[in-house]
This record gives C-alpha cells, structure tokens and sequence, in this order.
C-alpha cells in the first residue's frame, strides 16, 4: 500500500507540471491576449485606446514577454510561494478571487452528493432484489429520463416551478434583500430555501447514472457462488444481503467520494451560469473567454490537483471497504 501511495505522489507531480503546461499551451492557442478582451470591449463603447496604452497593457500583465518567461514566472511563484498570480480582469489576486467562490461551491457540492447517495442506493438495491417488478420498472424508466434530459432544461424548469409555487427570485442562491447582506441566521435560513432547487437539478443525472450501476453490481453478486452457499447454510436473508452482496455492490459509493474534492471549486458551471449562482463555475467561464491566463491556469492545477487527490483516496477507500482490492494492492 505504501508504493501504491509513492508512485501516485510521484506520477501526481508529473501529471500536475504536464496539465499546467498544457493549459498555458491551450489558452495562447486563440489569436491576441487579455488586451484583446480590453480592446474589444472599449470598442463596443465606441472608445479607442490608443498603440501606446496597449504596450503599456502589455507591459504590466507581462504579455510582452515571450511565452515559457510567462509560464516559468506563473508556475515558479505557486512552487515557491503559493502564489497563484494576478487576475488580469479582476485586478486582483487569483487566490483571494477564488476563496470568495469556494464555500458556496463547497455547500452545492456537498449538499448534492448527498442527495445523489441517500436516493441511489435504496432505489439501486430495491431494483435489484425486486428485478422485473413494476418497482424496478417505475425506477429505471425515471433513471434514464434523468439521464436524458439535459441539466440546463431542468434547470430552467425547476426555476418556474419555484417561482410559480413556491413564491422563490427566479435564479441566485439568495433573495434580494439578502444578496449583499452579512451573514446572519436570516441569510442561512434564505439560502437553505434557495439551495434545494440547484441539488436536485445537479443532483437528477448522477442519481439516475448511480441507481443503474448499484442495481448492475447487486445483481452481479446476487447470482455468485457465495451467495447460494451462504443461503445452503442457513444465513438469515436479511444478513446475507447485508454482509456480503450489498457490501460489495456500494463500491460506487467510495468511487464517487474522489468526485467531492474537485466539486468543491468547479460546482456544475453549466447549471450555475443558467441559475445565476455565485459559485466558481461561472468565474471560470468567465476567465476562458477573456483569456485570463492566471486565473484560469489556476483553476485548471488546483482542479487537476484535488481530482488527482481525490482519486487517490478513493482507491484507498475502495482497499478498506472491499478487501479483494486490499489484496490486489498488496500483490502490486
């Protein structure tokens, strides 16, 4: 197990150094540069910035200097001083411009996790012991209507049904009167009657795509060898479907915890730009179209750091729960 930790700390580093170069690769791809951007929106207001502004542009954000200068500059000062840079568009620092996003990604990640277990799993494993019954029929049509439909749609229904019914702003995660306010138990009691609408609908597609590959796994060990041998020997069916089928079926359930860490800063950036949330996905979005290189060179690393992370540690979950691949382990 401790070589299995070393080699993917070591293979995290090298994937971690490709992907940010690669990033800054692909983001110089387009033709011009953030002063692109700036030009560009001058000109919608029918103003002209002048060469001499534009140098000076350059200048400052360091656009002027040859690529690998650029890259070197970005990646040294995250190795040796956690400093992520400077957002071109937001004229501050990357770090601080993401902190302000990451708790109410973090809230939406995690409220939506939860949501997809605690409806998955039951209705995986009814599924599977009662297979062929109008319950498992019911349950795998809705599934892959979840699957379907795509997660903007629902999103702009969900948002008519809580305004029409529920009295709910259509969009945001707070009322008006609490979108600037302080943090105070009204502000948390509006966000809670706002956050529900943005669970389900992030929620819909990984609970339909879970309840099949539960149901899938069930009755995979439901029609192995040591299923009948433990029936052959008397075991209680409510035990034997607890301590050994059902054990083996919920490996999906450690597999998606690594899925958590990375959702706590991207969130579901086409679902959050629909609903108007203020969460990270939209401020990437953002910073792809203006070429905001440091900002979003660091979504990109921290994003690929915590999914290189987090699937680490599902497999570390997966060893613990399910000691075949403890085994797998041991042998490797």
């Amino acid at each position: 197990m401790l070589r299995f930790v070393a080699r993917r700390v070591v293979w995290m580093f090298i994937t971690l150094a490709a992907i940010s170069f690669v990033t800054f690769v692909v983001i110089k791809l387009p033709p011009g540069d953030y002063t692109s951007t700036v030009i560009a929106n001058a000109e919608a207001r029918g103003q002209d910035i002048p060469d001499s502004q534009i140098a000076e542009l350059k200048r400052h954000y360091g656009l002027d200097k040859p690529f690998m200068v650029q890259y070197l500059t970005w990646i040294g000062g995250v190795v040796l001083h956690g400093d992520l840079g400077q957002s071109f568009a937001w004229n501050q620092s990357v770090a601080s411009l993401i902190g302000s996003r990451v708790l109410l990604s973090m809230v939406l990640s995690i409220a939506s996790l939860l949501f997809v277990w605690a409806i998955a799993f039951p209705i995986g494993i009814y599924s599977a012991l009662r297979q062929y019954s109008t319950g498992d029929y019911v349950a795998s049509f809705l599934g892959f209507i979840g699957m379907a439909v795509p997660e903007f749609m629902l999103a702009l229904v969900m948002m008519y049904v809580g305004f029409r019914y529920f009295g709910q702003s259509v969009g945001g995660l707070f009322s008006p009167q609490y979108a600037d306010a302080a943090w105070n138990l009204g502000k948390l009691l509006d966000l809670l009657s706002h956050l529900w609408v943005p669970i389900v609908v992030v929620g819909v597609a990984g609970t339909a795509g879970l309840i099949r590959i539960t149901r899938a796994n069930l009755l995979d060990e439901l029609h192995k060898p040591y299923v009948a041998t433990a029936r052959a020997k008397g075991l209680p069916e409510w035990k034997l479907l607890l301590k050994y089928p059902v054990r083996m079926s919920l490996s999906p359930f450690f597999s998606t915890v690594g899925w958590l860490l990375p959702g706590l800063i991207s969130g579901e950036t086409i679902v959050s730009v629909v609903m108007s949330l203020p969460t990270s996905g939209p401020l990437l979005l953002g910073a792809v179209k203006s070429q905001d290189m440091y900002l979003v060179g660091s979504f990109v690393l921290i994003l690929s750091t915590l999914t290189v992370i987090g699937t680490m540690l599902s497999d570390l979950a997966l060893a613990w729960w399910d000691p075949r691949i403890r085994t797998r382990f041991s042998k490797g």
